[in-house]
């Protein structure tokens, strides 16, 4: 399958990949064929891009049907743990334990980190896949650091619930399109207080979520909030989860922004290594997650255009792709595949 803009997404295409709504819903499902009243209706929720079944990319698959359930339930029980929040409830809090315990038990089993993560993002369902996709990214990380499995626990509790503070936030100020006047950035800041506040007394949440909640948002040079912590006062997996929030957050298209290219997004993480993120963290980063995600249309530096149909591991901008069409004429050609870790006189120019 291939990742295309919405508006060149043509009538009757294939979805390949399930779209959520906020509770973990299916909105729209894989396979089904797309009529222009859902085109429309995506791009009216504020959907950018979506994967879309090609036979010449069949080989290309990132829909994890068990994983796509997982997250499902996940998102459900953390959309009640929101709605309860104030109240210790035994119960939501039971239910969104089990379903971060069950996808990371499946991660550890079968995880892909490729199938795994750019979920299509909804303007209403922003934040839940956002929550849950930075406690995935940072469960592969936690893997690659040699966690043990209750660590890990801790870890993807924290990285999912990092922003359950923003629950205390006016929703005028997280909507807001354009920047944040002093006062209005100075409560957002305080949303890792709210969030520490909110889940205090929740025995049944770790403390050292508590903690990656607390910290998330400081950096390693004090320069970050609500404290201005300066790097080992800071919990090693806030360190973690501050790199995958930031990542996570960036390669997302929002109300006030754009996203990010890939190539800016990983740059702008490796740039602010030993500054903002932790050193150790960043390697960790650099192992796990690949540039381009699998089915982009990139332009190389010889204007040849591609489909990412697989990574290299350990050169994550450097994948192989698939061209399918001549690139002076736009006519479909009989594809062939381009390999730039045996082609080093080619690099990326820019995602299509």
């Amino acid at each position: 399958m291939r990742l295309e803009y919405i508006r060149k997404v043509r009538e009757n295409e294939t979805l390949g990949k399930t779209v959520f709504d906020n509770d973990g819903r299916v909105l729209l499902k894989s396979g089904v064929r797309l009529t222009n009243r859902y085109i429309k209706n995506l791009e009216k929720l504020g959907v950018y891009y979506i994967y879309i079944e090609d036979d010449r990319l069949e080989d290309v698959s990132v829909e994890d049907t068990k994983l796509n359930s997982l997250k499902q339930y996940t998102m459900n029980s953390l959309n009640k743990v929101i709605k309860s929040v104030g109240v210790v409830n035994k119960n939501t809090t039971k239910e969104y334990l089990q379903t971060v315990t069950q996808m990371i038990d499946y991660i550890l089993e079968a995880g892909d980190i490729n199938a795994s993560l750019f979920d299509i993002k909804t303007y209403d369902n922003y934040t839940m896949v956002h929550s849950v996709d930075t406690g995935v990214m940072a469960a592969f990380m936690g893997i690659n650091m040699g966690f043990k499995r209750n660590e890990l626990n801790d870890l993807v509790v924290g990285g999912i619930l990092h922003d359950i503070g923003k629950t205390k936030v006016p929703i005028s100020i997280i909507n807001k399109r354009g920047a944040l006047n002093d006062e209005e950035f100075n409560e957002i800041k305080r949303h890792p207080i709210y969030g520490k506040d909110i889940l205090a007394n929740n025995y049944a949440i770790p403390e050292t979520a508590i903690k990656i909640i607390e910290q998330h948002h400081e950096k390693i040079n004090g320069r970050g909030y609500p404290y201005g912590l300066v790097d080992n006062e800071i919990n090693p997996k806030a360190k973690i989860v501050a790199v995958c929030d930031v990542y996570d957050a960036v390669s997302s298209d929002r109300s006030y922004r754009k996203r990010f290219s890939p190539k800016e997004a990983y740059e702008l993480v490796l740039a602010d290594s030993g500054r903002a993120f932790d050193e150790r963290a960043v390697r960790a980063f650099k192992k796990v997650f690949s540039v381009y995600p699998l089915g982009s249309c990139v332009k190389l530096s010889n204007n040849v255009e591609g489909y990412v149909i697989r990574q290299n591991d350990n050169f994550p901008d450097r994948p192989v792709i698939r061209v399918l069409y001549d690139h002076e004429t736009k006519m479909p050609i009989k594809f062939y595949e381009i390999d730039l870790l045996k082609e080093l006189n080619l690099v990326i120019d820019t995602v299509v």
